[in-house]
This record gives structure tokens, C-alpha cells and sequence, in this order.
């Protein structure tokens, strides 16, 4: 029980929160993408209705946060690893991942979920 309350142990569950979160908002952006754009595409003004008022803000609302967590937590490992790690060759492609990410998150926030409510 100790590492968890260890720098390792912290990292690890960031690490953890990170991935799923990132599963998770990767995963509804397939579905919005994929399935429901050519779903809605496909059917009536009624069954339209009942996706748009009942479907899509869960989904909007799951798709937000895990948004938010997955940004959170790549923040806080960068943070946590320190300036030094972020150096090298890999240390480059992991800020310009997070850049990205960053970039993704503000997407999400405030260009997505504004245009959607």
C-alpha cells in the first residue's frame, strides 16, 4: 500500500486515469463520428428528436468530461516528471503530444459544447 502514496504509485494512477479517460473520449469521438452521424443521417424527424434531446447530451456530457479528466491527468504527469525529463527526442513528441491534447481539450471545451447547447 506504501507506493501508492509514492511518486511511482502517484504517476501510475495518473497514468491509469489518463489512458481510460482517453479511451473513453477517443471512443465516443468513433461513435459520433461513425455511427451516429450516418444513424441520424438515415431516420425519421421523430427519432431524430428523441436522439437529440435525450441521447446526444449524455453522450456530449460523458464525451466533456472525459475530456476534462484526460487533460487533467496528461497535465499532471507532465508536471509531476519535471522540465529535465522533457528534453530529449521523446521528451519533444510527448510536449507536442500534450500541445495537441491541449489544443483537442480547448476544442472540446469551448467550441464543440458552446455550438452544442
Amino acid at each position: 500500500m506504501d507506493i501508492l502514496f509514492t511518486n511511482v504509485g502517484y504517476e501510475f494512477i495518473l497514468r491509469w486515469i489518463h489512458f481510460m479517460a482517453g479511451i473513453t473520449w477517443i471512443g465516443i469521438l468513433y461513435y459520433f463520428n461513425f455511427i451516429q452521424g450516418a444513424f441520424m443521417a438515415e431516420v425519421e424527424a421523430g427519432t431524430k428528436f428523441d436522439v437529440t434531446t435525450k441521447l446526444l447530451p449524455r453522450a456530449l456530457w460523458w464525451f466533456r468530461w472525459a475530456a476534462m479528466i484526460t487533460f487533467i491527468a496528461g497535465w499532471l504527469i507532465y508536471i509531476n516528471k519535471g522540465a529535465a525529463a522533457y528534453t530529449g527526442p521523446n521528451g519533444m513528441a510527448i510536449t507536442f503530444g500534450g500541445i495537441l491534447g491541449t489544443i483537442m481539450w480547448f476544442n472540446v471545451w469551448f467550441i464543440i459544447w458552446p455550438n452544442q447547447k
